[in-house]
């Protein structure tokens, strides 16, 4: 077997032919064009089984009449765009060869300006395997090298002088290896645990600590309510992991044009759509059937969760303050599932308190979003309706929200059932005193830019916010234990 450098002396004076999906991308743009066409067109999804019954060239050439990829948002591997150029800088010629609708080739072509022919499907031939080979002979006779990356190349590999191998699996490098020439190789990113923890957002599963406010505020801890509830945290967290993947591979555009969220694992193309959309189904699966074995009025207030945040990331969250009302709901939501999971009243104060602060919290996280994008020069975010001008109103409306859970708290604090409830309740006015100050830190915080995207996990990982929730805490347990007329 020939060495790398004279594998590459010897292909460096024939064109290099490059494939798209999963080579020259780290996607694939038929799953994501499917993706787009269920967006914008959901009841096309059920012509697709007929499309497919005509040929696959078909079924791409309908969808590529509904929708259109933008080249520019596609994740590319940008090793292998670096040696593509430095191939072309040398003389080298280069073509694109894909399975993919010409449409989408073309953009691609013209977006990278890198390549001197496109080869791809049409309405009346799918460029795949052994049609790809033949069109590649067409073009350029026997004399080629080839970039691929799966099994379905190895057809290709076959009718070309060299190989570049460019996130193959183990077991098909090695093969290749053995048949053929190999020019260049290209690893492919790591998908590992800790990118799959990021997919599921595991960090986010901590929000679902509020499914046990209402045992804590009933102060009731029996050991059975604390592994009902810790079952229903389990089925909780891997149902809203799944709904964090489906919100992911809904948004892969605008993620794509975040500063930040492009890097999320399916946006950047280091976990692929396919095992999002397994992944995600079968979260939700095992977290159904678990659900069931805690009473099936929890089951139902799961799925309300699931269509509800399902809602929230498909249309929702489009609409100014929509979306942070129906935010507060769903933090609200976690509170009275898990009441119902454990067969405990939750009280009207301790919902509208939630919603309030909740309210705040969403809020917070917009303000903070938009003094971000002031700080950068911005107007308007993108795939949420808000200008940044809007902190004129957002910025009074959070701390109204605010303040009207402080009084929320207050009114409760007076009200007969707490009274009759907590040994001294007058001590809950020092917890009240901790929410004004913790609640005024965060906006302060937001004001600095200081802020997090998501403030929950801020106060999570805060120090302070930390002390400050420990001490309301310890207050509350006081005020319902501690009598303090029989101390004094």
């Amino acid at each position: 077997m020939l060495n790398s450098q004279q594998a590459e002396r010897g292909a460096a004076g024939v064109p290099l032919v490059v494939d798209l999906d999963g080579t020259l991308t780290l996607t694939d743009t038929l799953v994501e064009s499917v993706l787009v066409l269920a967006r914008q067109s959901p009841l096309s999804l059920l012509r697709l089984p007929f499309w497919l019954l005509r040929g696959r060239e078909t079924l791409k050439t309908e969808i590529a009449r509904r929708v259109s990829l933008r080249a520019e948002q596609l994740p590319y591997r940008t090793e292998l765009l670096d040696y593509l150029r430095a191939e072309k800088a040398a003389g080298r010629e280069i073509v694109l060869a894909t399975a993919a609708h010409h449409s989408i080739a073309d953009g691609v072509a013209a977006h990278l300006g890198l390549f001197d022919r496109v080869l791809a499907t049409d309405s009346t031939r799918n460029l795949k395997g052994s049609n790809k080979l033949a069109a590649i002979r067409e073009e350029l006779g026997s004399h080629f090298a080839y970039a691929g990356d799966s099994p379905a190349d190895l057809t290709v590999w076959e009718g070309a002088q060299a190989a570049v191998l460019v996130g193959a699996s183990a077991s098909l490098a090695r093969q290749v290896r053995r048949e053929h020439v190999v020019e260049k190789e290209f690893a492919r990113p790591a998908a590992g645990l800790k990118v799959w923890r990021k997919a599921l957002r595991v960090h986010q599963w901590a929000k679902n600590v509020l499914l046990f406010v209402p045992m804590l505020t009933a102060f009731s801890f029996a050991p059975a309510d604390i592994a009902t509830m810790l079952l229903a945290f389990l089925c909780f967290s891997l149902a809203a992991s799944a709904t964090y993947i489906a919100n992911d591979l809904w948004d892969l555009g605008n993620d794509r044009l975040h500063p930040r969220k492009r890097l999320r694992p399916f946006a950047s193309g280091v976990l692929p759509i396919t095992s999002g959309v397994a992944a995600a189904v079968l979260l939700l699966a095992v977290a159904f059937g678990l659900a069931f074995t805690v009473n099936a009025g929890f089951a139902g207030m799961l799925l309300a969760y699931v269509v509800m945040t399902t809602i929230y990331s498909w249309r929702l969250k489009e609409y100014v303050l929509v979306d942070v009302m129906a935010l507060s709901i769903l933090y609200t939501l976690r509170i009275v599932t898990g009441s119902v999971a454990v067969g405990i009243h939750t009280s009207s104060w301790l919902l509208a308190f939630s919603l309030f602060v909740f309210l705040s919290l969403a809020l917070v996280k917009r303000c903070s979003e938009l003094k971000s994008l002031q700080g950068s020069g911005g107007i308007s975010t993108r795939g949420r309706d808000y200008r940044v001008a809007d902190l004129a109103v957002l910025w009074p409306m959070g701390l109204a929200s605010a303040m009207s859970a402080v009084v929320v708290f207050g009114l409760y604090i007076n009200a007969p059932e707490t009274q009759a409830r907590y040994a001294s309740p007058t001590l809950l006015w020092g917890a009240a005193a901790m929410l004004i100050y913790w609640l005024g830190r965060l906006w302060i915080k937001t004001g600095r830019d200081e802020m997090d995207d998501d403030p929950v996990l801020y106060a999570l990982k805060d120090r302070g916010s930390r002390m400050v929730v420990f001490a309301m805490g310890g207050i509350m347990a006081c005020a319902y234990f501690l009598d303090l007329n029989v101390v004094l």
